[in-house]
């Protein structure tokens, strides 16, 4: 059956390695934790079994995009999905409920701050549930990089839902201690553990150092070919560097979060479509997008934990081929990885600031709030209390791993509408021109209106109209109001609900659990990241797979440490000019000492040749010397 079902909803004959293992230990009723590299295709291992068993399946996931993008994908196969937010009206929630308790919707994702409304759980005791999944499992761990507050409240669920279902566990990136940690948080019995190899065979990891990386960012590029994603941190660098690529011949295009959620699709398409061969892009890009041909992943900046690296660089090479996983890296990215920790847990009392802060723009009075939500104007709160966004943000971020709010950011959403008058009722409408064309403009174009609701385009819309958005936005809100439709316009705003009545300063607490231990953790974390990168003793990905916990007996023989090391044995280099031995030994992650330069060189050059030839070098600024390395400026 689970083969039928996959030849018929996805067009396949086989599945991929431990895919199949982990469907059947869903199926026997088995507590089941599935550890799975990116582009392992972690989905199918609980939409297959999803449409063999009886009642409804549950997935808690924290990536609201990723949950729009998986139930347009399952339409587009024939199988119904719901999904559950904070971002829904009340129609659309009711709806989506009606679905589930009918037997019409197989699959129902929701965001783990659901979890927080007795009155949304109180509806889930009434569905006949056959299945639990936690997918971005290590967020539950307090040991991992993403821990989530709201997912504690998932082995709850368990007793919602019944405690004879079982539950299936999925993350593409967890060390030992975290897998530990997950399945006794989700109170796993008798679990089965599948854990696929980290190792990416395909996969080469490269680091270049250098000073001016825009500069190795075009070496780099130019070098290769291929579909390819570069990592940035900001938003701006997105814009910065697609525009330098693009003044270099080389098609790109920014993606980030702030985009409008059409703007979003239509790049990512152009780059799916290989219109685009480079997408400059945030964290925000990657999750859930299927495409198996990159050839070549960059970062530009370095992330913060080994975590997320292997899920960003994983992204390249899925379709099993060669490709590269390369970090520009420069001599401050040091330091700025090290100011991160600061940055990430900033003063105490300056917590407590940002949550009386909150409570003031927001409106929510000391005592009251519980439960509430709020939209979140984050710049504008920022602006209007004169705060620094990057420590705010993070402020934000353990007030929610506090339990005193929840701080989502994840709340761009695309307009939708559904028509609620009835087909018969249509022509006695008594609507103004202006209206009028709108509304049939958009009954031509998009199907499905009477019975759910539909992604629109305003754009789209007045463009083929040739009318201004405006126009038809005032015209949509009209047919809204005379409950023609039920029109959800687009939002980009966060939001914060309140999990607790709001407090004074004075009593905030913030557990040692939450600052003192999460921030060692972090420090670890960044250890581990700075080893890797400016590290050049030991073969990278030997690195990554020793750190989630896998023994390792071989080098890869691929990442430049490697190649590095290759090449000195086999002498490859003899022969080569004086200059280009120079430039061959400076350019290590940590430069030469001279004495080992030296010791290199003089037998086959005189050594007056090599330090004049030095001196000339370092005065051409080619090379530098910091006291104690000489460095090679790439």
């Amino acid at each position: 059956m689970k083969h039928e079902v996959l030849r018929r909803y996805w067009g396949y004959d086989s599945f991929r390695p431990m895919q199949e293992d982990i469907i059947d230990s869903v199926l026997s009723g088995r507590d089941t934790l599935g550890l799975l590299p990116t582009g392992g295709g972690k989905s199918l291992t609980f939409q297959v079994p999803a449409l063999l068993l009886p009642g409804l399946t549950i997935v808690v996931t924290p990536l609201i995009s990723l949950m729009k993008d998986q139930v347009d994908n399952l339409a587009g196969r024939g199988v119904r999905a719901v999904l559950f937010h904070a971002g829904l009206g009340r129609a659309e929630r009711e709806l989506a409920l009606t679905r589930c308790r009918l037997g019409k919707a197989k699959i129902a994702y929701l965001s783990p701050e659901r979890l927080q409304n007795e009155a949304f759980l109180a509806e889930l005791r009434t569905l006949a549930v056959s299945l639990l999944v936690v997918d971005e499992a290590h967020c539950i761990s307090q040991w991992g990089y993403d821990f989530r507050p709201s997912y504690l409240r998932i082995a709850s669920l368990r007793r919602v839902v019944g405690e004879g279902v079982p539950v299936l566990a999925l993350t593409a990136s967890a060390t030992p201690e975290v897998a530990r940690d997950i399945m006794v948080r989700l109170g796993f019995s008798s679990p089965n553990v599948f854990a696929k190899s980290f190792g990416r065979p395909n996969l080469s990891y490269i680091v270049r150092y250098a000073d001016f990386k825009e500069e190795m960012l075009l070496k780099v590029i130019k070098a290769t070919s291929g579909c390819t994603i570069v990592y940035v941190r900001s938003r701006r660098r997105t814009r910065e560097l697609a525009s330098l690529l693009e003044r270099e011949g080389v098609s790109a295009e920014a993606y980030h979060a702030g985009l409008a959620p059409e703007e979003k699709e239509e790049r990512q398409n152009r780059w799916k479509n290989d219109s685009v061969r480079v997408i400059v892009a945030t964290n925000a890009f990657g999750m859930g997008i299927d495409k198996p041909d990159v050839r070549l992943v960059v970062h530009f900046d370095l992330p913060s934990s080994l975590e997320e690296y292997y899920q960003e660089a994983g992204r390249g090479g899925r379709d099993g081929r060669e490709a590269l996983a390369v970090a520009i890296v420069s001599r401050a990215d040091k330091g700025m990885l090290t100011r991160r920790v600061s940055e990430a847990f900033p003063d105490k009392e300056f917590i407590a600031y940002v949550y009386e802060m909150a409570g003031n723009f927001l409106g929510v009075a000391v005592g009251d709030g519980y439960e509430k939500v709020c939209e979140f104007d984050f710049n504008s709160f920022c602006h209007t209390f004169s705060l620094p966004p990057v420590p705010t943000q993070n402020a934000l971020h353990i007030l929610t791993r506090a339990g005193y709010l929840e701080y989502v950011e994840e709340t761009t959403s695309r307009s939708r509408l559904m028509v609620v008058i009835g087909k018969e009722d249509l022509y006695s409408l008594s609507l103004d021109p202006d209206t009028e064309e709108v509304f049939q403009f958009v009954l031509r174009n998009y199907t499905g209106l009477f019975a759910d609701y539909v992604y629109i385009n305003e754009v789209t819309i007045a463009t083929g109209l040739r009318i201004s958005s405006e126009r038809v936005y005032n015209s949509l809100l009209y047919l809204s109001r005379i409950h023609a439709v039920s029109y959800i316009p687009r939002k980009t705003t966060p939001y914060i609900i309140w999990t607790t009545s709001r407090e004074e300063p004075r009593y905030l607490v913030i557990p040692t659990e939450v600052y003192e231990r999460q921030r060692e953790r972090m420090e670890r974390r960044i250890g581990a990241m700075k080893d890797f990168a400016f590290s050049s003793t030991g073969c990278r990905a030997a690195t990554l797979l020793r750190y989630f916990g896998e023994e390792v007996s071989d080098n890869c023989g691929k990442c430049d440490v490697c190649r590095s090391m290759r090449r000195h044995d086999s002498g490859e280099g003899r022969g080569r000019s004086l200059d280009e031995s120079i430039e061959y030994l400076a350019s290590r992650p940590n430069g030469v000492e001279i004495g080992y330069l030296m010791s290199q060189l003089v037998p086959a050059h005189k050594a007056e040749s090599v330090t004049s030839r030095l001196r000339e070098l370092m005065d051409l600024c080619v090379l530098e010397f910091d006291g104690s390395a000489l460095r090679w400026k790439s």
